[in-house]
């Protein structure tokens, strides 16, 4: 009986990660918050993407909140072309530390990054701590 449960929970856990990877595939913008402080991730975060514009200016064409497991699979503007040009991705983090009791010296994370048209897929994680945060190109 162990063994049966511990099988259905691990294709469980496989078959969702499949299914986000799919849902991911779709869509061609992704991120992801994990909290480094505790190494958990991060759900109910709000997420802004913005398109900057040839005069400077910035649009926001989309926003989303983190799902239990920290994630924002289709982050882009559904059934629109990915154009290459400038985004801004910003965490709305001092809502979220001010949710858990925890004070923070970012109340928000910017991540401003271009997009070439290279990769099909651009995926934005977010390592997050009440007083720092990294962020790299993930896929």
């Amino acid at each position: 009986m162990k063994t049966a449960l511990t099988t259905a929970l691990a294709t469980g856990g496989l078959m969702g990660t499949i299914a986000g990877a799919s849902m991911a595939a779709d869509n061609p913008m992704s991120v992801h918050v994990l909290n480094i402080e505790n190494g958990l991730p991060s759900p109910d975060v709000n997420v802004t993407l913005e398109q900057r514009h040839d005069d400077g200016q910035w649009e926001e064409i989309n926003s989303a909140v983190t799902g239990d497991n920290g994630r924002i699979n289709a982050l882009y503007p559904a059934d629109t072309e990915l154009e290459n040009g400038v985004y801004r991705v910003t965490f709305d983090t001092g809502e979220w530390f001010e949710s858990h009791d925890t004070e923070t010296f970012f109340p928000e994370v910017p991540v401003v990054f271009a997009i070439d048209g290279e990769l099909d897929h651009y995926h934005i994680p977010l390592l997050l701590s009440p007083y720092g945060y990294s962020t790299y190109r993930g896929n």
